[in-house]
């Protein structure tokens, strides 16, 4: 089976069982300034489990075909796990990728992977910072029951004209960027275009299929005056998957925000933002016995005020923001029979959050967060019954209120510092979702479907509590960590057994709710100078499910589920011109569910599931290597880099994806192992002016 077959199968949720679901902000008036005493930070930082990330920090790590990837260097964060091999997203703390929040410049994007996860549609050219709260989030962050990732992209040079042109393995990308008007507007352009599809039609027998993807990135920054500025972002990307008279998949992102920062006097700030975003999915199978066209899209458009106060020892931040959502859950197309299933609400959030530093060893912060979320009518709604039988609908009046969820969620984190180098944190947070994810399998693929909370789907509540130990050597050469957390998840989702996506146009249908929770503890070892760098960390963690009507009741493990996670990260300069790079990631069994028998029916065999997620994939290990030569030229003008990469050095054969066949006649059932890279060297030059 080709490594394109293999992808395409494990991104159908075709499978009749059910999958388990469980699982300082602002643009500145001065230029942004990476603060390169980290260990500093990560000890005096109020804030625990917050990981504030560094662009050049992040981007060190071997990449992928040669395409530097933010987010999976994320992936080697202590508590964060990639999907898969073949995902660029995201799990934190026993959450799924759904499960998170991802805001570009104040806009909510997602399914963040170029060519079905591969690459992540972040352009690493175009970011200036990213903060990752990993459950414990201050009150100005929330709709996400798991984790908050805060994007910030990147303005363009001041002083002078400048860009960068790269090619890689399998895309190539530009920029430029620059003052448009001395003093008053500076622009950054980024483009970024994949040609596998080119080399596709090369071929004889692909040259029908397409692998592409693009995106772009555009910000301008405006200088009103001194205490004025306004910024305007643009991001889109688009990708695009077919393979003949099999699969043709296509989703886009766009996302916009317009932003005006005023600085009061004393240095406290008001950011004003408008946002809009929009993820659309197009797709039509026709593969073992199924025949759809999909489409499905969430929109966002929405207003958001935050102003940030100082007064001596504290700081206060406080804003609201307004959102209108726009989910079309699925519209398909299945044996000449159209459906629709598209409903709208209004999102409204108001937030307080409280800053004190009564002494140079305490600092405490507290608030909340009021969130409100109604339906709003036009389309049906319905009642179910226990088996997902349709017994009552609802057509109320267009854009009137159905259903009004209101949650308040209190959010706590306190450091306590009795030396310069060590330190303990505490916090606890309560958060809320209201657009929920339903998958049939355990990665973010463009055939997930999405849902509202309506009047019978409520929003997901989750509570974290988390305890740290934080310790740095005395010249902050090294740094240490510690953190255990538990986390409990209300009214969290699953397929009912026996259903998969597909299996009804009416969402509330095919799920059950029920709770989730997750506990368990992160280490983190830090070498933060000399000419070797880097951190290892280990992730022990457990993740469980229990939904009346699935396990009889009983909690069974995630799909998400996996007890040991090491990474170890490392960066040698090995002198001016070279800079090596390694990774090593090792990752125990993931659950997944197998079937415990199966039963002939006529002339078909039909496998019998005992239990949900009860078995075990086989460990996942790899080595990335890569080495990067850079030589300034023209007086410092000109930065030629030339990278050399190794994806999985020793050519491992991790599982990617595991199938149950029957042997001739049906007699017997074996399970195998399907694999998507083994080993793949990679070579990239980068020019920068």
């Amino acid at each position: 089976m080709n490594r394109l077959s293999i992808l395409l199968i494990a991104l159908l949720p075709l499978a009749a069982e059910a999958q388990d679901t469980t699982t300082v902000k602002g643009q500145q008036l001065q230029e942004v300034i990476v603060n390169a005493n980290n260990a500093q930070r990560r000890i005096g930082s109020v804030q625990i489990g917050a990981e504030q990330i560094q662009m050049k920090e992040l981007t060190s790590a071997p990449a992928l075909f040669g395409e530097v990837d933010v987010m999976r260097s994320l992936q080697l964060l202590p508590g964060v796990k990639a999907e898969s091999d073949a995902s660029s997203s995201f799990q934190v703390r026993g959450g799924t990728a759904a499960q998170n929040t991802i805001l570009y410049d104040d806009a909510p994007v997602y399914n963040v992977g170029h060519l079905a996860g591969l690459f992540s549609t972040f352009n690493d050219n175009a970011l200036a910072t990213a903060t990752l709260y990993k459950g414990l989030v201050p009150a100005q962050f929330g709709g996400a029951s798991s984790a908050v990732l805060d994007i910030t992209s990147r303005t363009g040079r001041t002083d002078r004209w400048g860009g960068n042109i790269s090619i890689g393995l399998l895309a190539a990308k530009g920029s430029i960027e620059g003052p448009v008007i001395k003093d008053k507007l500076n622009l950054l352009f980024n483009v970024r275009r994949s040609y596998v599809d080119l080399f596709l039609k090369l071929t004889d027998k692909y040259r029908d299929n397409s692998l592409y993807f693009f995106d772009t990135n555009l910000k301008l920054d405006y200088k009103v005056n001194d205490r004025n500025r306004l910024f305007f972002s643009f991001f889109a990307s688009h990708d695009k998957t077919a393979l003949t008279d099999m699969v043709d998949m296509k989703w886009t992102n766009l996302a916009g925000s317009l932003s005006w920062v005023h600085q009061f006097r004393g240095h406290s700030t008001s950011q004003t933002t408008l946002f809009a975003s929009s993820y659309d999915t197009d797709n039509g199978i026709n593969i073992l016995g199924l025949n759809i066209a999909y489409l499905g899209h969430i929109r966002h458009v929405g207003l958001r005020q935050n102003f940030r106060l100082l007064f001596g020892k504290h700081e206060l931040n406080a804003g609201l923001q307004t959102m209108l959502t726009d989910v079309k859950s699925a519209e398909w197309t299945r044996m000449y029979n159209h459906e629709k299933e598209q409903r709208k609400a209004w999102d409204n959030s108001a937030w307080v959050n409280w800053q004190y530093n009564p002494i140079n060893q305490f600092t405490f912060s507290a608030g909340v967060r009021l969130s409100a979320v109604s339906a709003l009518g036009g389309p049906y709604y319905y009642d179910v019954d226990e088996k997902g039988n349709i017994t009552w609908l609802y057509k109320r009046t267009k854009n009137m209120p159905v259903k009004t969820h209101i949650n308040i969620e209190p959010r706590v984190s306190m450091v306590f510092q009795p030396t310069e180098q060590w330190s303990i944190k505490a916090g606890y947070s309560r958060t809320s979702q209201n657009i929920h994810a339903l998958r049939s399998q355990s990665t973010t693929t463009p055939f997930d479907r999405y849902t509202i909370s309506t009047n019978l789907i409520k929003p997901e509540v989750a509570d974290q509590v988390s305890l740290g130990v934080f310790y740095m050597t005395p010249l902050q050469d090294y740094d240490f960590s510690l953190e255990g957390y538990y986390r409990h998840v209300d009214n969290v989702l699953d397929y009912r057994d026996g259903i998969s996506f597909a299996s009804a146009i009416e969402i509330e249908r095919l799920v059950l709710a029920g709770e989730g929770r997750g506990y368990g503890a992160e280490i983190c070892a830090r070498k933060n100078s000399g000419k070797l760098t880097g951190w290892l960390s280990y992730t022990l963690s457990w993740s469980q499910t229990r939904i009346d009507g699935i396990s009889m009741g009983q909690w069974y493990d995630a799909n998400n589920d996996r007890r040991h996670d090491i990474n170890i990260v490392t960066t040698y300069k090995l002198s001016p011109a070279w800079t090596l790079n390694a990774t090593w990631i090792f990752n125990s069994g993931q659950a997944f569910t197998a079937p415990s028998a199966k039963y002939q029916i006529i002339d078909n065999y039909i496998y019998y599931y005992a239990e949900r997620n009860g078995y075990r994939a086989p460990d996942y290990h790899r080595l990335d290597v890569s080495a990067t030569w850079s030589k300034k030229i023209k007086g410092g003008r000109l930065t030629r880099e030339w990278t050399f990469g190794i994806y999985n050095l020793y050519n491992r054969y991790n599982p990617y994806l595991i199938r149950f066949e029957d042997s001739k006649y049906g007699r017997g059932t074996k399970a195998k192992q399907y694999s998507l890279f083994g080993i793949v060297p990679s070579v990239s030059f980068n020019l920068k002016f």
